[in-house]
């Protein structure tokens, strides 16, 4: 395989890398954090001009027709500098599905909207039972005259309250846990009887849990006017298993080199820490994780686009191997800094937070190995 980028994805790299330099300091993310919303509109907006949010999209849907690799680009960029903008959430879920999976009428109302920067979306497909299963849905959708009536509960919902349109699996036909009769709909945030309970993520991040109670839609709301819309959910959230695994990457990396300069400093008994070789190991052991989370992330950028199952143990492999890394790194940077490291105001909890989440976000490391044995 080919690991080198081209001019073009250099160009895409260097761009996100001074974006997170020049507007992604510490101090600038804690205020983020702090705010009502969570993250920066500003830089939302910038994200547009920048081309980003339109970058995954296909050239028909407006977009520029980017590929795994270039989403594994940003992410990872992104996630060296813990970046907060709900580009997961908004672009890598939600948009994608829509790109996927919706009718040209419905992709022309959204997908323009959404690459200006004008509309953001929310994915609503975990439910408390469900336990990383896409296929176990609860949450109903009873066809009437006109529609439909939605009925059900969705748990961590990232960026709902931010949302102006939420796309919700819901069930149309069959048992709770058949893979037939799920349909996705296409919500107004503030439809009735849509209500909310909103609250920060342990890595400050937002998220809600979403109620339905007889919200009534038209017929238009059926993303695609199919009630088979698993596999296309499952494609959107295996690229989006790798994307993530791409922003650990660049988590973990900035943790070595966060951990590795305070070593350095670090005085005990007149000596810096980091002259200990048992603190020397424990560098070389956390690198040697970082390396193999970046290979696995590269392969999977590269191959996570292909036939259903081959993507879908490529996913599996990548989250399962990835999410492993995330904890030891992770751990081992708030072990090497001691007691400061559990303190607010220093960086390396937030990178070890993000690590956390990262490493259970679509199914952590078991719930993957289960899957890869299924697949493989």
């Amino acid at each position: 395989m080919d690991f080198e980028l081209s001019s073009e994805q250099t160009m895409l790299k260097d761009s996100v890398d001074r974006f997170v330099q020049d507007k992604y300091d510490f101090e600038a993310r804690r205020a983020l954090v702090a705010s009502e919303l969570g993250y920066s509109k500003k830089n939302w907006q910038l994200f547009a001009e920048m081309g980003w949010l339109g970058l995954l999209f296909s050239e028909e849907s407006g977009g520029y027709g980017g590929t795994a690799v270039e989403a594994s680009i940003l992410m990872e960029s992104f996630g060296g500098g813990l970046v907060l903008e709900p580009f997961l959430s908004s672009v890598l879920l939600a948009g994608r599905l829509v790109d996927l999976a919706g009718t040209d009428d419905q992709k022309s109302e959204i997908l323009p909207a959404l690459i200006s920067g004008e509309l953001m979306l929310a994915l609503a497909y975990s439910e408390q039972q469900s336990r990383f299963d896409l296929a176990d849905v609860a949450t109903s959708a009873a066809a009437g005259s006109g529609g439909y009536v939605l009925n059900g509960h969705k748990s961590v919902v990232h960026h709902a309250a931010s949302a102006d349109k939420i796309l919700v699996t819901a069930r149309l036909t069959g048992d709770r846990c058949d893979r037939l009769g799920i349909g996705v709909f296409i919500i107004d945030a503030d439809a009735k009887g849509l209500t909310r309970q909103d609250y920060r993520t342990l890595d400050g991040q937002r998220a809600s849990d979403v109620m339905l109670d007889n919200v009534a839609v038209d017929r238009g709301a059926l993303l695609g006017n199919s009630d088979d819309a698993l596999a296309s959910l499952e494609a959107v959230v295996d690229l989006a298993i790798c994307a993530v695994g791409a922003e650990a990457v660049g988590a973990m990396r900035k943790v070595i080199d966060v951990t590795s300069d305070y070593v350095k400093t670090r005085q005990q008994f007149g000596a810096p820490i980091g002259a200990n070789q048992v603190i020397k190991h424990r560098l070389a052991d956390m690198l040697m994780e970082a390396e193999q989370a970046k290979s696995m992330a590269d392969m999977a950028a590269m191959r996570c686009e292909a036939e259903p199952e081959n993507r879908q143990a490529i996913a599996a492999a990548t989250q399962a191997k990835i999410g492993v890394a995330a904890r030891f790194v992770g751990e081992q940077g708030i072990q090497l800094h001691g007691g400061i490291g559990m303190t607010d105001e220093y960086v390396i909890g937030h990178y070890y937070k993000r690590l956390k989440v990262i490493e259970s976000l679509f199914g952590n490391p078991d719930f993957h190995l289960r899957r890869y044995s299924q697949v493989a």
